[in-house]
This record gives structure tokens, sequence and C-alpha cells, in this order.
């Protein structure tokens, strides 16, 4: 691969991203106002990626209880508590990565 290739990957990225990004705000301008279906979408949407997120994390974890699915299950435990108790997402997410990699390295 030439190094122009890869300058010019990058450049085609970044002009696609930008775009995608300032698409909302050029198609719902101050004039026009968001219909109630995409506003009602924007406010669910969050909560259903995240429940399939922890679906796809759980879905290898064993039904039965020898154990094997532990760091994963205190993990997703650890990720619930810490949100309800900071509020915080990053906190959440950098406590339970903390919790999978310290008990994955004790099994």
């Amino acid at each position: 691969m030439s190094g122009n290739y890869i300058v010019y990957a990058i450049g085609l990225s970044a002009v696609i991203t930008f775009f995608l990004r300032a698409l909302p705000f050029l198609f719902f301008g101050k004039m026009r106002a968001v219909p109630e279906w995409l506003d009602r979408l924007g406010k669910n949407l969050p909560a259903a990626i995240m429940a399939i997120l922890i679906v796809y994390c759980l879905k290898n974890v064993y039904t039965e209880w020898n154990f094997a699915g532990l760091p994963e299950v205190l993990s997703v435990l650890t990720v619930g508590i810490t949100y309800k108790w900071k509020h915080n997402t990053f906190v959440s997410i950098l406590a339970g990565t903390i919790c999978n990699m310290v008990l994955l390295r004790m099994q």
C-alpha cells in the first residue's frame, strides 16, 4: 500500500464522518421541527442498545453453575451498581472493565 492511498482513505473517511454528523443539522434546520417519532426514537434507542450489548456480552455465559460465567455476571453487576451510585457512564464502564480483567486473571 502506498502512502498516498492511506492519506486519501483517511481524508475520505473524515469527509464522510463530518457529512454524516452535519446531516441532521442541515436537514432539520431552524425552520423545521424534529418529528415526534424521531424524538421518541432518540429517547428510547440508547437503552435498547445497552440492553442488546448486555445480551451480547452474556451470550456465552454457561447455564450450569460452575463459576465459568462469574466474571461476566459480576462485571455487569459492577457496571449497574456504579452507574446507579455515580450516574457516570465512563466510571461505570471503567469499573466493570477493571472488575472483569481482575476476575479473569484470578481464574
